[in-house]
C-alpha cells in the first residue's frame, strides 16, 4: 500500500503543479462538476439514461412497468420495489438544473489532465450479507463499484473514502467490511485515504450497517476515453462477470422468496449455495482495463451495471449509433439462468435489470479486437458490433 500511495500521490503532485500554470484547455465539455456530487449514477436502483431515446430502450421501459400479474405472470424489477424509470425522470429534472451529466464518472479539470470522480454503494446486496454472514467481501463490491466506473473515461484510480453507517458500532464487524475495502483498493491499485464511521442510535435495524464509496482517478485529457471516435463497424468486446455483482438485488431477493429455496441449499445446476454464487464478490475491471488501453484500439467503454446492456452501453455511443449484440457469443452464468427461469422473467426484463455475465464491455476497433482476442491474456469475448441507428439490439 506503501509503495500505491506513493506513486498516486506522486501522479496527484505533478497535475496539481500542472494546473497552476496558465492554460488554454476547456473543461471537458459532457462532464460538469455539480457541487459535491457528480450524480454519475443513482446507485444500482437509478441508473442514468441516455439523454438519446431509443425505440429499443422504449420497448424495454413498458416491458420493465408491467406487473408480474401479466402477460406471462413473470417478476419485474418494479414488482421488486425498483422503478427504474422513476429514477431516469429524476435525473432528467436534474440535468435540466445542471447540463452535462451524463457518464459513469464526473470530470474535473486540472491542468494537462483531468480528476475523474464516482461514488456508490452496494444496494440490497446488504441485505445478503446480513443474512448469509459474509461480510469479508462486501467492501471489495464497494470499491469496484465506483473504481469500475471511473475506469470507463481511462483513468487510474487514486484513492478511495468510504462511508460506514450503524446504530451500534460493532467493531468486529466493521474490521471485517473495512478489510474487504482495503483488498478492493488493491486489487484496483489505489490508496484507502480515509473515511468516516458514522454511530447513529436507532436509525439502523441491529446488527445491520449501511456503506457507501467514492473513487477519484486521474486522466491526461489526451487520453480520455469518451467514445466521440466510435463509428459502425467498430466491435463489442465483453469481460466476464463473477455474477450478479451488485445491482439487482432487490429482484433477486423476490425471487428467492418465490422459489421456496433459501441461501443455504444449492444452486440448481451449480457447484455452490446460492448464498455463495449471489455473494461472490464484484469483478474490479482496472487492471486489466488500463492493460488494454494503453495497447490503443478502445473508443468507448461501458460498465454494465444497474439498466444491463439496454441502458448502459448506449450511453457510450454518437448520436445514430446503436449495439447489435450476439446472443449466444458468451456462455450466460448458471446463476442468471436460474434467477430468470425461478422469477419467470422475460428477456428483456433480465437484460434491463442484470449484466447477464458480462460486467464491462470495450467499443475497439476492429484490428484491436484481433488482438485482445488471439493473444488472450485476458479473458474476452466478441459480444457484437456497432450499427447505424438507435437502442440495443439482440440476435
Amino acid at each position: 500500500m506503501a509503495t500505491t500511495s506513493l506513486a498516486s500521490n506522486t501522479e496527484l503532485s505533478r497535475a496539481i503543479a500542472a494546473s497552476i500554470r496558465p492554460s488554454s484547455n476547456k473543461p471537458f465539455a459532457t462532464q460538469q462538476p455539480i457541487g459535491r456530487c457528480t450524480f454519475n449514477r443513482f446507485s444500482d436502483r437509478f441508473p442514468l439514461l441516455s439523454a438519446r431515446a431509443t425505440s429499443n430502450s422504449s420497448m424495454s421501459k413498458e416491458n420493465s412497468s408491467k406487473s408480474g400479474d401479466g402477460a406471462g405472470g413473470g417478476l419485474t424489477y418494479k414488482d421488486a420495489g425498483v422503478d427504474i424509470d422513476a429514477g431516469s425522470e429524476l435525473v432528467r429534472r436534474i440535468a435540466k438544473m445542471a447540463p452535462g451529466i451524463g457518464g459513469f464518472g464526473g470530470l474535473f479539470p486540472l491542468g494537462d489532465s483531468y480528476l475523474v470522480a464516482g461514488t456508490d454503494g452496494v444496494g440490497t446486496k446488504l441485505k445478503l450479507a446480513f443474512e448469509t454472514g459474509i461480510h469479508e467481501t462486501i467492501g471489495i463490491d464497494l470499491v469496484a463499484m465506483s473504481v469500475n466506473d471511473i475506469v470507463t473515461s481511462g483513468a487510474k484510480p487514486l484513492f478511495f473514502l468510504d462511508y460506514y453507517a450503524t446504530s451500534r458500532l460493532d467493531v468486529d464487524l466493521a474490521e471485517k467490511v473495512i478489510k474487504g475495502i482495503v483488498d478492493g483498493c488493491q486489487q484496483s491499485d489505489c490508496t484507502l485515504l480515509g473515511g468516516e464511521t458514522a454511530e447513529m442510535p436507532g436509525f439502523y435495524a441491529e446488527g445491520e450497517y449501511d456503506l457507501s464509496g467514492f473513487a477519484v482517478g486521474i486522466v491526461k485529457k489526451e487520453s480520455v476515453i469518451d467514445g466521440k471516435n466510435i463509428a459502425a463497424g467498430d466491435v463489442l468486446i465483453g469481460l466476464p462477470s463473477s455474477g450478479v455483482h451488485s445491482n439487482g438485488f432487490s429482484l433477486v431477493r423476490r425471487v428467492l422468496a418465490q422459489s421456496g429455496l433459501s441461501l443455504n441449499d444449492q444452486l440448481p445446476g451449480g457447484g455452490v449455495t446460492l448464498g455463495e454464487a449471489l455473494m461472490a464478490p464484484t469483478t474490479i475491471y482496472v487492471k486489466q482495463v488500463l492493460d488494454l488501453i494503453s495497447k490503443g484500439g478502445v473508443k468507448g467503454i461501458a460498465h454494465i451495471t444497474g439498466g444491463g446492456f439496454t441502458d448502459n452501453i448506449p450511453r457510450v455511443f454518437p448520436k445514430g449509433l446503436g449495439a447489435f449484440i450476439y446472443k449466444d457469443s458468451w456462455e450466460v452464468p448458471t446463476l442468471f439462468k436460474w434467477i430468470q427461469e425461478a422469477g419467470r422473467i422475460e428477456d428483456a426484463e433480465m437484460s434491463r435489470t442484470f449484466n447477464m455475465g458480462i460486467g464491462m464491455v470495450l467499443v475497439v476497433t476492429e484490428e484491436a479486437s484481433r488482438r485482445i482476442l488471439e493473444e488472450g491474456q485476458h479473458k474476452a469475448y466478441r459480444i457484437g458490433e456497432v450499427v447505424h441507428g438507435e437502442g440495443v439490439s439482440y440476435h
